[in-house]
């Protein structure tokens, strides 16, 4: 646990929250004091859902600290189990109310007796871990609830090729859209949808997951550990590979091609192969655009322009991979939020980027982006923040996220469709600073400033009247990179005046 006014991952309770929420007829109980109950306003914001959000909060307040919480607990879960008729009941406590150390689990084996709901209490330490990792380990805790109620002798796996979708949640980046996409790609390729977990399903019918051939793993994030479970008790493979971008997007189908390879006929093996290759081919050639426009004078006016790339490890990794890869950008560093996934990552962008930041300090990136004056920035919503106060365009290209990134429109991010999502973005980001440019031409633009060097610099640097109409002179897609280079050797040379001869000097210094 620690203060902070900004976290890219929230406490563990919110991810135990949204796995809650996702599935079908499943209502949460959270135990905890008010201030932590933001998780139903803030759902409800952003889905623009027309249900309510099914999450009970039961308050602790001085009257439950005087007597203990059971009585009230047991009360909210026996008046949920009435109204609501729940087929789950997932009692969870937040980091806050964990302090009191009490046996919840001994509220949940008493609640039980009088419920018909099924009662569960999300197994997670919430001093250890975040929003992601306790979103994964209560999905696989919930699936392995519902799996060891039904025998192993009793799974009959489906006639077609078939697989599970794992990982889709509530308030996740592009999570419907891209679930919509993968959807598509599977069917073209005549695979069923057997289930997708949790988003929409009902926990009744978990015990069907080993009826499919496979599971996808969009996310790596969340429901990576009921793959691994799934793939360890009841020998089902899964391809944890992110199909964002055109190289992904084809090595996602062949690792399904080689899957499926295995469980079919020989006769058949060689017509499924020139199938998905056939596909492969006219997918990147005339339905994803990225391939055109990496050909495109467009596309080559970015080569070389310097990017950095900041987010949870699927998106941060796969972005870092398109940008160098597919495109030709520079991608002066590469990081992400993601801790626990550091040396996955570290893997994945090897050979890609310039440098790998693994940080949960937003100061540092922030730092990071004011030193290297990257042409634009792939971040998160505190990444696009930065990127405005130093006047540099951003792509928000994972969580966390506002509300503007739960478009209404149908924008996934990953398969073909997502390509072309991508390769808008990148271009967009890019070509947007001009904008101050052909405003200021056209009039009727107040000209922006930039902070200096430093994001967390407490340094005083004064522009006197001539250095300031000097540099309203200066066009303004350049301004702003000359008035930092000017700081830069203003702070290096201990001057705190910046005149029109500290501006030429800078000039020269730069230049010779």
């Amino acid at each position: 646990m620690k203060l902070a006014y900004w976290m890219y991952a929230g406490p563990a309770h919110i991810g135990t929250l949204r796995v809650a929420s996702s599935f079908k007829n499943v209502h949460a109980i959270m135990h905890a004091p008010l201030g932590d109950d933001y998780f139903n306003v803030m759902r409800s914001m952003l889905e623009r859902e027309r249900d309510f959000t099914p999450v009970t909060a039961s308050i602790v307040d001085r009257h439950v600290l005087a007597r203990g919480s059971q009585e009230k607990v047991v009360e909210n879960i026996t008046r949920k189990d009435q109204q609501e008729k729940p087929d789950l009941i997932l009692l969870t406590p937040t980091c806050t109310s964990s302090i009191l150390q009490e046996d919840l689990q001994n509220f949940v084996e008493r609640a039980t007796r009088t419920t018909n709901s099924d009662i569960l209490l999300a197994d997670v330490n919430h001093y250890r871990v975040n929003e992601f990792q306790a979103a994964d380990r209560t999905l696989e805790q919930i699936i392995i609830f519902y799996l060891e109620k039904i025998s192993k002798s009793s799974i009959k796996k489906t006639h077609q090729p078939s697989a599970n979708i794992l990982g889709i949640f509530t308030l996740g980046f592009h999570h419907q859209h891209d679930c919509r996409e993968i959807y598509r790609l599977l069917k073209d390729l005549g695979i069923q949808i057997n289930k997708i977990v949790p988003e929409g399903c009902s926990v009744l019918d978990l015990k069907k997951i080993p009826e499919a051939w496979f599971n996808i793993v969009p996310y790596r994030e969340i429901g990576l550990m009921a793959a691994q479970y799934l793939e360890k008790n009841y020998d089902m493979p899964y391809i944890a590979t992110t199909p964002m971008g055109l190289v992904e997007t084809a090595s996602w189908i062949r690792q399904i091609y080689k899957l499926i390879s295995e469980n079919i006929d020989a006769n058949q093996t060689l017509p499924f192969k020139e199938r998905f290759e056939k596909y492969i081919d006219q997918q990147t050639r005339f339905v994803s655009q990225a391939a055109w426009f990496s050909r495109s004078i467009d596309c080559q006016n970015l080569t070389g322009k310097k990017a950095l790339v900041f987010g949870d490890g699927t998106h941060g990794a796969a972005m870092t991979k398109i940008l160098a890869r597919e495109m030709g950008i520079n991608v002066c560093c590469a990081g992400t939020y993601c801790l626990n996934d550091g040396d996955w990552f570290r893997e994945q962008v090897q050979g890609f980027c310039d440098q790998v930041l693994i940080t949960e300090d937003h100061t540092q990136v922030g730092n990071m982006i004011a030193e290297i004056e990257p042409a634009a920035i792939f971040g998160t919503q505190m990444e696009r923040h930065v990127g405005k106060r130093l006047d540099i365009p951003c792509g928000v290209i994972s969580a966390p996220i506002h509300i503007q990134n739960f478009p209404l429109s149908y924008r996934p991010f990953l398969g073909y469709e997502g390509t072309n999502q991508i390769a808008d973005l990148v271009y967009n980001s890019f070509t947007l600073g001009m904008e101050d440019h052909l405003l200021e031409i056209f009039g009727g633009h107040d000209v922006k400033t930039v902070i200096t060097k430093n994001l967390s610099t407490d340094e005083n640097l004064i522009w006197n009247s001539c250095a300031q109409k000097e540099l309203q002179k200066i066009p303004g897609f350049v301004r702003n990179r000359i008035k930092r280079n000017t700081e830069k050797y203003a702070r290096s040379k201990k001057i705190t005046d910046i005149t029109v001869e500290v501006m030429y000097a800078a000039k020269e210094a730069l230049t010779g």
